[in-house]
């Protein structure tokens, strides 16, 4: 059975009732369930259906980190082939939080970086719950730069709740670390395509998503800090974080509407976790024809592209 948040609790009792009855019907009790099974299947088809047609903002917020929601690692799993991963900052040393590295997707070859939340307790604390310090930055930037440097497109996966805060992260320039990594996304003379897959958080999101093609998963979330945050700072109150969500704007939906992503990925309904190769088949589709647009562009014109899409950022509201 698959983990169910709190607003889907009607769904998860219709499931629990089908999982008892086909227990009962495995056990070898003389009981004919599978008209019932059926008829309970369709209607918690139908509750989910209900329930994902009318999420609201905090409620996508919940779904983008679900637990089981396919993360950075799953995407070049399901999509890089002979990836080989880089480590280390070249200054101080590697942060797992980042994945990074280079490989082949559908016949081109790609660089790859990738916010890696992990899956269990011992993984995500390995990758600091997706939270990259400022080595997981200059990682970004030494792969970035190799990648321009042979004329090699660069592709992101994003999901982290922001970068981490911690005082031996801001000891060693976090915020430096970020605006160099924002830079090279910039100055990159190879194009770039950015998927937000759970969360862009601030600044830890837009040091490696500032890219010519920026697309995101149906119920992802993309903001300037996350909404218990705001919420912290607005009301002094963490627990209005859903009257944050709302009024942030952090939903695929709103964010194309005012311009700041190109392209919305659809998931299946439910959410990425409930399908997990399907979802990472459909964004492997959206990263390709992205890429091919740029196929015969010239670097300066890659450049000019990615500056002006960014430039043109609120300037139409």
């Amino acid at each position: 059975m698959h983990s169910f948040l709190e607003f889907e609790k009607p769904v998860a009792e219709l499931a629990g009732k089908v999982h008892e009855l086909r227990a009962l019907a495995d056990s070898g009790e003389a009981v004919d369930v599978d008209e019932e099974i059926a008829r309970l299947q369709v209607k918690a088809d139908q509750a989910l259906k209900d329930i994902y047609a009318k999420l609201t903002p905090w409620q996508k917020t919940l779904v983008a980190r679900h637990p089981d929601r396919p993360h950075a690692a799953d995407y070049v799993n399901g999509l890089i082939e002979d990836f080989t991963p880089l480590a280390g900052d070249r200054k101080y040393s590697e942060d797992a939080a980042v994945i990074a590295g280079f490989g082949r997707f559908r016949g081109r070859s790609v660089a790859v970086l990738g916010q890696e939340k992990g899956n269990d307790t011992q993984s995500r604390l390995k990758h600091n719950f997706g939270m990259a310090r400022p080595e997981g930055y200059r990682k970004a930037v030494r792969i970035m730069e190799m990648a321009g440097r042979f004329e090699i497109p660069v592709i992101s996966f994003v999901d982290t709740a922001g970068a981490y805060p911690g005082i031996g992260a801001e000891e060693r320039g976090q915020a430096e670390a970020i605006a160099r990594s924002t830079d090279a996304c910039l100055a990159l003379e190879s194009p770039n395509v950015a998927l937000v897959i759970g969360e862009g958080g601030s600044g830890g999101a837009i040091a490696i998503a500032t890219c010519n093609h920026v697309a995101m998963l149906e119920h992802a979330i993309y903001s300037v800090i996350s909404p218990e945050a705001g919420a912290s700072i607005l009301w002094r109150d963490s627990a209005r974080a859903q009257d944050a969500a709302t009024n942030m704007k952090i939903t695929a939906q709103d964010l194309i509407k005012l311009g700041i992503v190109d392209e919305i990925v659809e998931e299946p309904l439910g959410g990425a976790h409930r399908a997990r190769e399907t979802v990472i088949n459909r964004a492997g589709s959206v990263i390709e024809k992205a890429l091919a647009r740029f196929d015969g562009w010239s670097a300066q014109d890659i450049r000019r592209h990615r500056r002006d899409k960014f430039l043109k950022i609120g300037r139409t509201l």
